[in-house]
């Protein structure tokens, strides 16, 4: 049985009320606009929630869990802080911590400032042919992935690189930089700033683009020559895109990646070489306990977060440009 016309009216016109605060708002207008944008997006918002999100709540609960494989996550015994405590407690907490904290410090201090100096470098150089060439060779290593890298860092001062052979022409012995404590941090950041440093001027190659000419042609009617010019114009027009960057670098102090450090260290240097992330892996994956591992990545994600608030609490009240 068909409801009648008068009912259907009725039904129509309440929805068509229903609709109408929402028609008349922005998100409605943006949907009708850019809906098939909108539905090219769907795919990647639903991979971020089943790879990204999905997994980071099971992150979340696994170090307060005894997993158990056979059971799952949600099966598992709930013990609290246990593995918490076990991890302050573990004789080689204060070593992961001191050797996480010491190469995302010094990346930081030789890493972060080296964009930076090669963008306003950059910046000088008024042969664009030569410019557009120099930029093309320091954005290179950017595109060579870390195994690569590392394996030239092997070939070059390995004990027959072609460090060691120069060395060795001049007269001196040869050096045991690969696999040496004192020489595995410099070797590290070193690598680091010669693979990112280039890639790291886009965004300082924008924010000098985006300041206005105008400036440069006042501070050189009043007699300022090029280096009161990137002190008094250049910097300060970069200064917001330095401070978020900062800000966002400060947080990464204490989550030295993986993958780079695995493929350099060894039992020889892992005095100074083992971080949070491969004492993770270890733990986690070789010594499968998930638990445990769980809970130190916990940690070092908490860190993280407290670091980038401290940096945006810090820049907010020194400065008036902040992350959020």
């Amino acid at each position: 049985m068909y409801p009648s016309r008068s009912t259907t009216r009725r039904i129509v016109t309440v929805a068509r009320r229903a609709v109408s605060p929402f028609a008349k708002t922005k998100i409605y207008h943006s949907l009708r606009r850019d809906g098939g944008l909108y539905v090219m997006l769907l795919p990647v918002i639903a991979g971020f929630i089943i790879f990204q999100y999905i997994p980071m709540v099971n992150n979340f609960f696994i170090g307060f869990v005894k997993y158990d494989l056979m059971k799952g996550m949600w099966g598992s015994k709930w013990v609290g802080l246990r593995y918490f405590k076990q991890f302050f407690n573990d004789p080689f907490f204060f070593r992961l911590i001191k050797n996480t904290f010491l190469l995302g410090f010094y990346g930081l201090v030789w890493g972060f400032p080296a964009p930076i100096v090669l963008a306003l470098l950059f910046n000088e150089l008024r042969s664009h042919p030569f410019k557009r060439f120099v930029q093309s060779v320091c954005y290179l290593p950017h595109f060579i992935s870390t195994v690569v890298i590392v394996g030239i860092l092997y070939k070059i001062f390995g004990h027959f690189g072609v460090v060691n052979d120069f060395l060795l022409f001049l007269g001196f012995d040869r050096v045991k930089f690969v696999g040496n404590p004192a020489w595995f941090r410099t070797l590290y950041i070193g690598s680091g700033i010669w693979q990112s440093v280039g890639w790291g001027t886009i965004i300082y190659m924008a924010a000098i683009a985006g300041i206005n000419l105008e400036l440069y042609e006042a501070a050189i009617i009043d007699g300022a020559n090029r280096r009161r010019q990137v002190v008094h114009i250049t910097l300060p027009g970069m200064a917001p895109a330095i401070t978020i960057l900062l800000i966002v670098n400060v947080s990464k102090i204490i989550s030295v990646g993986f993958q780079k450090v695995y493929l350099m260290y060894s039992p020889v240097v892992y005095q100074v070489a083992d971080v949070i992330k491969t004492y993770v892996y270890r733990r986690g994956i070789e010594g499968m306990d998930f638990s445990y591992a769980g809970a130190v990545d916990f940690f070092s994600s908490v860190v993280s977060v407290l670091l980038i608030w401290i940096a945006n609490w810090a820049s907010r009240r020194l400065s008036e440009t902040s992350f959020f």
